[in-house]
């Protein structure tokens, strides 16, 4: 475990500060000391001027190796951009305006505020500038609410503010970082990223109760969080995303903020980016000549491309957006004028698309794959009377069946392919879908953040699957000496 130190100017007197606090000076000159446990820092000092004692104690803890709030990057970009503004999902705005929020100016201390109005949005500030003390300013106009940040030190406060945030401060001190109750020690602290309200999330509840389990046989702590409540991702050393994942989405910012702040992470920024745009997926297949559907890119819908996608793949046709996921964003044109209404539609959200080849089978293949080796083998049957695995327009037949396998049961060209198609993407935890027909296999996607769930995936293994994930968490917080 981590032991946190609170760092502050050294002409502010340590009175009413948490006992583990001490002076930059202090700080210099006394540390790290040979045989320290683990240190976070949370850097309270002034960090306002360029080369500053402020500046100079993140700089160091980070050269130390000791987690420090905030980064040097932070800083910079809190000072570059004097009044940052803070990037709020449309919901949030929501809550905003409809609790009537007014114009004004609030402290966040470790993302939290005194006006619970504002509990949310302190979070999100938070998560995007993780500094231990952010001014907050709201501002309303006729286009709505604005929200801007700036960095402020402790002798900036008001007494009713430097009063809130040493409360907040003292429960963070004695709470954040140490294990709550039982004598079990635990070596790591696993952040398990899930959402509650997903209708279709990549584990159930089972599934995670079985990974949180199975950590705690590895010395791993896990626990279940949401994004709304991961304020203080750096207090974890890893970070395993069991939502769905997406470019322009919370869990790709923090899965980048998690692996900018050293945490192990499945699946990584990387691999999200990689697996999530179907472009990508494509270019690299035809690169690293990974067995694949025929497929082209497409940049318009003019006539001269209908008669080429005609010419080429006849009829019917599938239809991709770049980003999708659980068969959505995947159509089928039967017909030259359907062909035609989709992609007029589908350009209107995205500029290119993939037209792919139409390859009907009873059942997909889905490998999974961590860190390059298989772990287990689902064939996942199309749902009734759909061309699918997945049919979003059916609430009785949503998807079909399935069957399990132990991995030494697949068809070797059918695994050849799925680890090839992994190796593109990464080292991480990967689903492989493969079409299989007369012995010939063909990759159709690579996803990242892999459904597993309670008597599916982990039918042939059982909790053997959990166990085998939670230690290649354990492998890769060792190698990185956390």
């Amino acid at each position: 475990m981590y032991k946190t130190l609170f760092v502050v100017d050294d002409d502010v007197s340590l009175s009413g500060l948490p006992s583990n606090t001490l002076t930059f000076e202090t700080y210099l000159r006394d540390y790290p000391k040979l045989g320290e446990p683990k240190i976070r820092i949370i850097n309270l000092c002034d960090t306002e001027r360029y080369l500053s004692k402020g500046y100079y104690c993140s700089l160091l803890a980070e050269a130390r190796q000791h987690q420090v709030l905030p980064s040097v990057k932070v800083i910079n970009a809190l000072r570059s951009r004097r009044n940052s503004g803070l990037w709020l999902s449309s919901s949030l705005l929501a809550g905003l305006a409809e609790q009537q929020a007014t114009e004004g100016t609030h402290i966040i201390c470790m993302g939290e505020v005194a006006d619970p109005r504002f509990k949310k949005v302190a979070s999100k500030a938070f998560q995007q500038f993780p500094a231990p003390l952010l001014e907050m300013t709201l501002s309303v106009s006729e286009s709505g609410h604005d929200i801007r940040l700036s960095r402020c030190s402790l002798s900036s406060l008001t007494a009713e503010q430097l009063s809130f945030s040493l409360g907040v401060m003292d429960e963070y001190a004695r709470v954040s970082w140490h294990t709550k109750g039982g004598s079990k020690k635990y070596r790591w602290d696993l952040a398990i990223l899930v959402d509650p309200q997903e209708k279709v999330p990549p584990s159930d509840k089972r599934a995670i109760s079985r990974f949180v389990k199975a950590a705690a046989k590895f010395g791993i702590r896990a626990q279940t969080v949401t994004a709304d409540e991961l304020n203080h991702l750096s207090r974890f050393d890893g970070l395993f995303i069991r939502e769905t994942t997406a470019i322009d989405h919370h869990t790709y910012r923090l899965a980048c903020e998690a692996e900018e702040s050293g945490l192990v992470v499945l699946d990584d920024p990387s691999s999200i980016l990689r697996c999530c745009n179907k472009v990508y997926l494509h270019d690299a297949f035809n690169y690293k000549k990974v067995p694949s559907l025929k497929t082209h890119v497409i940049t318009d819908a003019s006539e001269v491309t209908l008669d080429s996608l005609e010419a080429e793949f006849g009829f019917p046709v599938v239809l991709k957006l770049p980003e999708g996921s659980f068969s959505k964003g995947v159509f089928k044109a039967e017909s030259r004028d359907a062909l035609k209404t989709l992609l007029d539609q589908l350009f209107q959200e995205s500029a290119l698309l993939l037209a792919q080849e139409y390859m009907f089978t009873d059942y997909d293949w889905r490998i999974g794959v961590l860190n390059g080796r298989a772990i287990y083998a689902c064939r996942y049957h199309m749902a009734r009377n759909h061309w699918q695995i997945y049919n979003h327009g059916s609430k009785r037949n949503f998807s079909g069946g399935f069957d399990t396998l132990a991995t030494f049961e697949v068809p070797r060209v059918v695994l050849d392919a799925a680890l090839k198609a992994a190796a593109v993407v990464g080292d991480g935890l990967y689903g492989i879908d493969i079409k299989e027909v007369d012995k010939c296999a063909y990759v159709i996607e690579v996803n990242d953040n892999p459904s597993i769930d309670s008597d599916v995936e982990d039918l042939y293994l059982g909790e053997e699957l959990y166990m085998q994930i939670m230690h290649e968490f354990l492998r890769r917080f060792e190698l990185r000496g956390r």
